[in-house]
């Protein structure tokens, strides 16, 4: 765990800023019991994730897709936002100018009360007609059978989920590569800083002059541009910075 001074140190630039912004991954919800599918060599069901989280996998086979999706969602049923997610929504509430950025899609910042929120990588619970007819929330889990669902004008669904070789949505990235380049203070919470353009964030705030602060039991490349990097789970650090321990 990081020295009290660290701590002390990071809490007081979070205190005194009136802008700043967060980028979350995957640490931060596996503390909350979030499932995950990389695990024994990034299988699934003897797949590779790549084959299940693709455009031209839900082209060949829509229903594998979805039962690999149907699992994902049944699983977070029962996880609930932990004291890091809501340390991040009360982080909201004290600073004006806040902007979390996550590449997590389990929806578990917006139920911790997080609202100024960039959710790069799609959310679980909202499904796209592939017809386009937009977006909706579908909380069903597991969904019913037979697989895929469908929108209202009959065209099957698809996960409303940015998908390997997909491109993020060019406003979401522009919010918050905004928001990382008007930061006072930039927390990387969680992340393995591999993903891009995800990890370029923290980058492009600490060359506008940003305090980049990581939380993070271990070193990832973002380290090399962090002002602080305080090793530890997010669920004990955040609520340390943030007051609400």
């Amino acid at each position: 765990m990081p020295e009290e001074r660290q701590i002390a140190e990071a809490a007081a630039w979070i205190r005194n800023a009136s802008r700043a912004a967060a980028l979350t991954g995957a640490g931060v919800s596996a503390e909350s019991g979030v499932p995950t599918f990389r695990g024994a060599g990034g299988l699934w069901e003897g797949h590779r994730i790549e084959e299940v989280a693709t455009p031209e996998a839900f082209d060949r086979d829509p229903v594998l897709v979805w039962e690999f999706y149907d699992a994902r969602r049944t699983g977070l049923v029962r996880c609930r936002p932990n004291r890091a997610h809501e340390a991040l929504a009360e982080l909201e509430r004290r600073i004006s100018d806040f902007t979390l950025i996550t590449q997590n899609v389990d929806d578990l910042h917006r139920a911790a009360g997080s609202r100024k929120l960039i959710e790069l990588h799609g959310n679980l619970w909202r499904m796209r007609c592939t017809a386009g007819c937009g977006e909706w929330e579908d909380r069903r889990a597991p969904l019913p059978r037979p697989l895929p669902p469908a929108c209202r004008c009959g065209a099957p669904a698809r996960p409303a989920i940015v998908w390997f070789g997909e491109w993020l949505d060019p406003a979401d990235l522009a919010a918050a590569e905004a928001a990382a380049a008007r930061a006072e203070v930039f927390l990387v919470i969680g992340t393995s800083g591999i993903v891009e353009p995800a990890a370029s964030l923290a980058r492009t705030a600490a060359a506008a002059g940003a305090r980049v602060v990581e939380i993070n039991p271990e070193p990832t490349p973002l380290s090399a541009v962090a002002a602080l990097s305080l090793r530890g789970p997010a669920g004990e650090i955040v609520p340390r910075l943030v007051g609400t321990a």
